[in-house]
């Protein structure tokens, strides 16, 4: 997918999903959003399960958008971070609504990739851009194909560039991708989304 065709797709939400070295990851792509960014950006990012997360502490003074850590049941607003608590699954519900869950691990994990990606992709649709980044299990895999079934877009973070490339890889296997970039291409291509919004 050329850069034109990438800034012409409509995004209404997007669902990063990363596990090891994903807050160095995230720490280029979410200062790249800018204030009046209009996307939903939901995350999943691997933590133990017994330690609270401290995510949104290291990310507030680092994103020009609002910083939260998703609740259940609150509206998914536009242009706001939200990432999985600790030990909860975090789903996308209709309204656009968040939903929290304590069902079985999947992947091993709790919160898992894929269990916001497929119901992200089930209330999006064509409408949502999904993001595997560095990580060393194979959570993400399955929710980006679901994302792709749904006609929506699929980037992933090259390999060779991932602190652990097992996750992006997995997903490569998996999934015919849109975007196969590095951390700071992709910061690149946010930006051209936030150029169409706001045009």
């Amino acid at each position: 997918m050329t850069p034109a065709q990438f800034s012409q797709r409509p995004v209404e939400a997007i669902v990063i999903g990363a596990s090891v070295g994903g807050v160095e990851a995230l720490s280029v792509l979410l200062p790249a959003l800018p204030a009046g960014f209009d996307a939903s950006i939901l995350i999943v990012l691997h933590l133990p399960r017994e330690v609270p997360s401290m995510l949104v502490e290291i990310f507030r003074h680092k994103c020009a958008l609002p910083v939260r850590e998703a609740e259940d049941k609150e509206p998914v607003k536009p242009g706001t971070v939200y990432f999985a608590p600790s030990d909860y699954h975090l789903l996308v519900d209709e309204g656009p609504r968040v939903a929290l869950s304590v069902d079985d691990p999947v992947n091993f994990s709790r919160p898992s990739i894929d269990v916001l990606f497929e119901s992200a992709a089930d209330i999006f649709a064509e409408r949502l851009l999904g993001i595997v980044l560095t990580g060393a299990s194979h959570d993400g895999a399955r929710g980006l194909e679901a994302v792709y079934r749904a006609g929506g877009m699929t980037m992933v973070q090259e390999p060779e560039s991932a602190q652990a490339s097992l996750m992006p890889r997995s997903a490569l296997q998996h999934v015919s991708v849109d975007c196969v970039l590095s951390l700071e291409q992709m910061a690149g291509q946010l930006r051209l989304l936030e150029k169409r919004s706001a045009g």
